[in-house]
């Protein structure tokens, strides 16, 4: 029993992912995931960023920081309380292990190359 479950379970994962991949404008069911859908972690969602309010709301993808936004640097959890930054765009802000634990390692999106 346990062997058909695991068959149809990735059975199903391959329809999504085959059905996912067909253009960029697509949406996906487990990844590709728009923004305001819920979300497990970060790699389902489009903008890479999958975010929560607090420790028990529901996550759900969100559009990356832009420059001057509060900012998430790494989680070890595939989750944020704040998205990291965009492209071209570095989120200032102390690291540490234990922030990256506790989901605390925030800052602001800077552009490093931008004149001011």
């Amino acid at each position: 029993m346990f062997k058909a479950i695991m068959v149809f379970t990735l059975c199903l994962m391959a329809i999504a992912l085959a059905t996912s991949a067909d253009s960029p404008e697509t949406t996906g069911i487990f990844i590709n995931l728009a923004n305001g859908e819920l979300c497990a972690i970060s790699s389902q969602c489009k903008s890479s960023c999958c975010h929560r309010v607090s420790a028990i709301s529901l996550a759900r993808c969100a559009p990356l920081a832009a420059e001057r936004e509060t900012c998430s640097k790494k989680s070890l959890y595939g989750t944020y309380y704040f998205c990291p930054c965009e492209d071209g765009l570095k989120c200032d802000g102390d690291w540490s292990i234990g922030g990256s634990i506790v989901n605390t390692n925030f800052g602001t999106c800077v552009d490093h190359n931008s004149p001011n």
